[in-house]
């Protein structure tokens, strides 16, 4: 199989794989999510309840970097629902600004992958956002 191997070119062991792993992923970032969202509720208690700034401080503090946390995540997880719309288009595996194959290898490291390599470095580098979120 070559670089420009598209997903219709990827051998339905390929693909299933890539499913596993995205599903894999999915299912990890719910997990974080909800422990994300119990500490948040678990900090918020311990600011109300805080018997000096110090503490107060702490927990506010502790929730901002949970929501951070969050909105990572879902950054990611929105990611994930991006590459099962692709896998349902039959665009999975295509770069989205060159139009190229992504390769396979590429794919097992970052499943959401929506560019080439060369691709997204140039996005990134282009885009000053693009690294606030996960790497696509």
């Amino acid at each position: 199989m070559n670089a420009q191997t598209t997903m219709s070119e990827l051998t339905a062991e390929q693909l299933d794989q890539l499913k596993k792993l995205l599903q894999e992923r999915e299912e990890s970032l719910r997990a974080d999510i909800r422990r994300e969202v119990n500490l948040k509720e678990d900090y918020a208690q311990v600011a109300s309840e805080a018997p000096d700034p110090g503490d107060a401080s702490f927990a506010d503090l502790s929730v901002d970097l949970g929501n951070a946390a969050v909105t990572r995540d879902l950054t990611e997880l929105r990611a994930v629902q991006n590459a099962y719309t692709r896998i349902d288009s039959g665009t999975y595996g295509e770069c989205v600004e060159c139009g190229y194959a992504i390769p396979f290898e590429r794919l097992k490291v970052q499943p959401t992958a929506e560019r080439c390599a060369p691709c997204q470095n140039m996005y990134e580098k282009t885009h000053a956002d693009a690294m606030k979120g996960a790497t696509l």
